[in-house]
């Protein structure tokens, strides 16, 4: 399948200034996207959509395209991923581009490998599945969550307070950090994950949600210790 990698990186980032491009474990943090989508030799195009001129010239000196810059549409707070998917899809249109599948990566996301893309890619393309998603499980069962009500803890379900937690159903959620979708699925529901999304399962130590700068700070951790499980294997 004719496949574009996708990566979105907004200049804008309140928590953390230049988020998208601070060094992260020695280089700026979106080249771990980058390296992973160009490494994976799953994608006939590998672009940054920015509308920020120096995370714009970052991507393309790591080997990124960015044809173009983002509209201002897309670029305020209130534009979704989806909306700037859409965006790419329908320029690369004009220049009579057209991609079968697409895969959107995050900029912030340097667990993601080659090995992994390249796994996923494979997967989805031999599915008839419309899109997949890592996902990983809850450390602990949101079925026994706590809530706080009048400063008293209670249980959030308490139909779930004598269950033991091996016999509960696994949640999963989004490791928020890569999606590939078909791209006729992608435009007829304007959704990555849809009805027939299957899932990418993911380690817990490979999963780091990076929000602030002690988010970033344990990011950083696991990375090493990643690191280290990857040159040991």
């Amino acid at each position: 399948m004719n496949s574009i990698a996708i990566i979105t990186a907004r200049g804008g980032s309140k928590r953390i200034p230049h988020k998208n491009i601070k060094s992260f474990c020695g280089k700026p943090i979106i080249e771990y996207s980058i390296d992973a989508a160009l490494c994976a030799d799953r994608f006939e195009e590998v672009m940054v959509s920015t509308d920020d001129e120096t995370i714009a010239k970052i991507s393309m000196d790591a080997g990124a395209s960015v044809p173009f810059l983002r509209s201002e549409k897309t670029s305020n707070d209130y534009a979704t991923t989806a909306d700037v998917l859409k965006e790419v899809l329908q320029e690369y249109a004009k220049k009579g581009k057209h991609f079968d599948m697409l895969c959107c990566i995050y900029p912030t996301a340097p667990f993601v490998t080659a090995e992994k893309l390249r796994s996923a890619v494979d997967e989805l393309s031999g599915s008839s599945a419309d899109s997949i998603m890592p996902v990983v499980a809850y450390s602990y069962p949101p079925q026994r969550g706590l809530v706080i009500r009048d400063g008293c803890v209670q249980f959030q379900y308490p139909e779930y307070e004598a269950s033991r937690s091996q016999d509960l159903e696994t949640i999963y959620h989004d490791c928020g950090q890569f999606y590939v979708c078909k791209t006729k699925a992608f435009e007829s529901v304007g959704t990555l994950v849809t009805k027939d999304t299957i899932p990418f399962f993911m380690p817990e130590e490979e999963v780091q949600d990076i929000d602030n700068l002690s988010d970033w700070a344990l990011a950083e951790m696991k990375y090493r210790a990643f690191l280290c499980r990857k040159n040991m294997a």
